[in-house]
């Protein structure tokens, strides 16, 4: 079992012992902003409203398609029926711009195949509509395996809500014939919701300034640690 060097100024550094970790997909292992931003873009000129600039999903995104759309459509346009259209359109719009640009974030294969020499077991835990999280995770980070990887589903609650991390460590436990307790995992991302998530599980939150939300964020929603670069996480290990 390995430990972390937390930063954490109500633990005062003291190491934590760890046996799985958690990645959130979008805006922490992979940079697909501009890929989302111009398939929800693509939903909106449909639909006759007004394209918004890339940087300005950095703070749409990160809970969902339905929530991106209440968030990117005016507040005169919203109502239940026009928000199922826009998702059922993003779906449509997102397979054909998926790749575009989408890729692992730089020091992000560094990492990874760190945490696979050192047998650490890696998950992903993501809102992006779970066919798409798969796709992504099989085909954008091909070279490493990842033991469970859920995303958004009809019948799980969405994160910040903890029962994907249950769920994700029930199915991991399984693999391993071994209970997964949730303080014994760290939870990697760059948002709020991840980090509330993170708290709200009890997993150990690291927050991800490289992504989507800026550090401030981060440390209200509860970051125990922040890191500015992939490779940082690293460092944090020890024996």
């Amino acid at each position: 079992m390995w430990q972390i060097e937390t930063r954490s100024a109500s633990n005062k550094g003291a190491p934590l012992n760890y046996r799985a970790i958690i990645f959130d997909l979008d805006g922490t292992l992979l940079d697909t902003l501009t890929d989302i931003a111009m398939a929800a873009n693509d939903v909106l000129q449909s639909l006759g409203e007004t394209a918004h600039p890339i940087a300005d999903y950095r703070f749409m995104v990160g809970d969902g398609v339905l929530v991106l759309f209440q968030r990117a459509l005016p507040a005169t346009r919203e109502d239940h029926d026009l928000l199922q259209e826009c998702v059922h359109l993003f779906e449509k719009f997102y397979a054909i711009r998926w790749k575009e640009t989408s890729a692992p974030y730089p020091e992000i294969p560094e990492l990874l195949d760190w945490l696979t020499e050192e047998n650490v077991p890696m998950t992903v835990l993501s809102n992006k509509p779970h066919p798409f999280t798969c796709q992504c995770v099989e085909e954008l980070l091909p070279k490493w395996s990842f033991q469970v990887v859920l995303g958004q589903r009809p019948e799980i609650p969405r994160k910040p809500d903890p029962a994907g991390v249950y769920e994700l460590l029930g199915r991991l436990g399984s693999l391993h014939d071994s209970t997964f307790e949730a303080s014994e995992v760290l939870y990697v991302g760059d948002t709020n919701t991840d980090m509330q998530t993170a708290v709200a599980s009890g997993c150990f939150p690291i927050g991800v300034t490289w992504g989507f939300r800026p550090e401030m964020e981060l440390r209200q929603a509860g970051a125990s640690t922040i890191i500015h670069h992939p490779i940082e996480l690293q460092s944090l290990f020890t024996k």
